[in-house]
């Protein structure tokens, strides 16, 4: 059996992951487009009003869960500039989605991550303890998730993101260029 095949096997969903967690939450994103198919992002492109809280139930009701037991949330993103438009979509979802979620975001120009040691996939860490790893075609679709308890990658993980966190600007006074 493979190291993926094992992952797979004994990996939660990804709701289950927050509901497990007890301290902390920590995604780092690190592409400049995501799922251009996406529904909310080809309504957004072609000039509607989106309302996060109805767009995405579903994802405020796990992470508004989390924050209340007191779990801290924190998302990182680093962003070419000047930004896509992908970008400037998540930007203007943002503040109605994950910062009302409960969650902290910060944005990282990535002309100012160069020095800093990153993994070549997003990811999301749960209590320093596991990390789910994304992985994404070409064009910003997701094709799989991959779980592991491995200590070292988990830590090598909470560390990367730690290190673009130190340098994020916060949501609230990142301007897009």
């Amino acid at each position: 059996m493979t190291l993926r095949k094992i992952c797979e096997e004994k990996a939660p969903a990804f709701d289950e992951l927050f509901h497990r967690s007890q301290e902390a939450a920590v995604h780092l994103e690190m592409r400049d487009g995501y799922m251009r198919s996406d529904a909310a992002f080809i309504d957004w492109s072609a000039g509607k009003v989106i309302d996060p809280a109805e767009r995405w139930r579903d994802w405020l009701a796990i992470v508004k869960e989390a924050a209340a037991r007191g779990i801290v949330v924190r998302r990182a993103r680093i962003v070419s500039e000047p930004v896509s438009d992908y970008i400037r979509f998540e930007h203007s979802v943002t503040e109605g989605l994950n910062i009302k979620a409960g969650e902290d975001v910060g944005w990282l120009p990535r002309r100012l991550a160069t020095d800093l040691a990153l993994p070549g996939n997003d990811f999301w860490v749960f209590d320093q303890r596991v990390a789910l790893i994304n992985h994404f075609d070409g064009n910003g679709d997701a094709l799989e998730h991959e779980y592991t308890e491995d200590p070292r990658l988990v830590s090598f993980l909470y560390t990367a993101f730690e290190s673009v966190w130190e340098r994020v600007v916060p949501h609230a006074e990142y301007r897009l260029r």
